[in-house]
């Protein structure tokens, strides 16, 4: 009896395959360590290289055993936040990845000192650190800037820039292969603020979007209301003897707050005894950077820099750790990591807790996992880094400042673009 042999068809080589796959490593279901994979033409290209802020060590990574480095042409990074750029020391030092790596010229000086401070406060034994200062270090050399609107090709990719709102050099990238155009958002924000532009809406619309949706389908409040609710509730707590602390990290979010802060103290005389801290190793470093990338803020600060610099506050003072704090009477303490999970603001939470008087503002967004996230649902106590129990007695307040597109942002921004095809992913 004779056999009929099936006929197998010949798989299309991935240089002549139309199919564009997009697949996360990190952020896809979750908010944390976003890291896409695109693979289009035979080109493979990784956008962003970020942690989890809520986990620790290799557990915190994304899920880099699902590609081989060594096949990467392309490392986008669209802004300095650790949940973006945490990973990329690691990556590469320590994978086979060979490809080149673009971030804006904001990003990459901020990205430095970020990073550094991360490696400092991190509360971990040193054989989970993912990566020592040296490698950081050692990293710089191998990444490349590119300017806003400057078109480079890159192993065969052609790739361009947009502002993103959102942090000083946050950058969306356009990327061309094959003549298919692909506009990858990173965060984003449409609203601008005191010191940040809003995101652009690119000229040339892309044929795919792939697109931040950290907020989903909530609307933020109206910028000043969340301001007047934010130095309305700090005179509250100041005014019945407390001490308030406001988490954040070094850089971002902190430097819009800290304007904030200076403008009501100077308008009002009563509060000028009560001391502003902002608490970071990183301080001065933070505002040479800030005051070095003036031209990449909004025309309100361009023309305020020709009068004085807003970035030299008038009632704030740095503060480089608590060795340096004499803790009597009422303060109000920015202090860093921004969700408390070690350094310095965990210290002063543990200390203030207790107090009623006391009080917490929550001004960014949190990650599951981790104490500001914990805090938010009103727990009637809280464990510290040693493993003792307190009570929660200090107030909490959840008022966002995170620069992150909201669905009436986000909607606007689809319908201008009116892409074919549209990615989103959880951050």
């Amino acid at each position: 009896m004779a056999t009929s042999k099936r006929k197998t068809e010949n798989p299309i080589p991935e240089e002549e395959s139309d199919r564009l796959i997009v697949r996360p490593l990190g952020a896809g279901q979750e908010v944390g360590r976003s890291c896409i994979m695109m693979e289009f033409k035979g080109k493979k290209i990784m956008l962003d290289c970020g942690i989890h802020p809520g986990r620790d060590g290799l557990d915190s990574l994304p899920f880099f055993d699902m590609i081989d480095p060594e096949q990467i042409d392309l490392l986008l990074v669209s802004h300095f936040h650790l949940d973006h750029a945490g990973a990329l020391p690691y990556f590469l030092k320590k994978t086979s990845f060979r490809g080149r790596v673009f971030m804006t010229h904001a990003t990459k000086a901020i990205y430095r000192w970020l990073l550094s401070d991360y490696v400092k406060v991190s509360n971990i034994s040193s054989d989970k650190m993912l990566y020592s200062d040296a490698d950081l270090a050692e990293s710089m050399d191998k990444i490349e800037t590119i300017n806003f609107h400057q078109e480079i090709e890159a192993n065969g990719v052609k790739f361009w820039c947009y502002n993103a709102g959102h942090v000083l050099g946050a950058a969306m990238y356009m990327i061309e292969i094959a003549g298919v155009k692909i506009l990858y958002t990173g965060d984003f924000s449409r609203q601008e603020d005191r010191h940040l532009m809003a995101a652009e809406i690119p000229s040339i619309k892309p044929d795919v979007l792939i697109m931040e949706s950290t907020y989903g389908v909530h609307i933020h409040e109206k910028r000043e209301d969340r301001e007047s609710r934010f130095t309305g509730t700090i005179h509250d707590i100041v005014n019945r003897g407390g001490r308030c602390l406001i988490p954040v990290f070094a850089l971002g979010r902190a430097q819009e707050l800290l304007l904030i802060l200076d403008e009501y103290w100077s308008n009002h005389p009563e509060l000028h005894d009560i001391p502003i801290y902002y608490a970071s190793s990183l301080a001065k470093k933070c505002m040479a950077v800030y005051q070095t990338y003036i031209n990449a803020m909004n025309e309100k600060i361009r023309r305020q820099i020709a009068i004085n610099n807003p970035f030299v506050f008038k009632h704030i003072s740095n503060l480089r750790g608590m060795d340096h704090f004499d803790d009597v009477g009422p303060s109000v303490v920015m202090a860093s990591p921004g969700m408390m999970q070690s350094g310095l603001s965990r210290d002063l939470f543990e200390s203030w807790c207790t107090d009623r008087r006391n009080g917490v503002i929550i001004a960014g967004y949190c990650v599951e996992g981790t104490l500001a996230k914990t805090i938010m649902s009103s727990p009637e106590e809280v464990t510290t880094m040693s493993g003792q129990k307190l009570p929660l007695n200090m107030s909490v307040d959840y008022i966002s400042f995170s620069a992150h597109t909201d669905y009436q942002q986000s909607s606007d921004f689809i319908r201008q673009l009116k892409p074919p095809h549209i990615v989103s992913y959880g951050n």
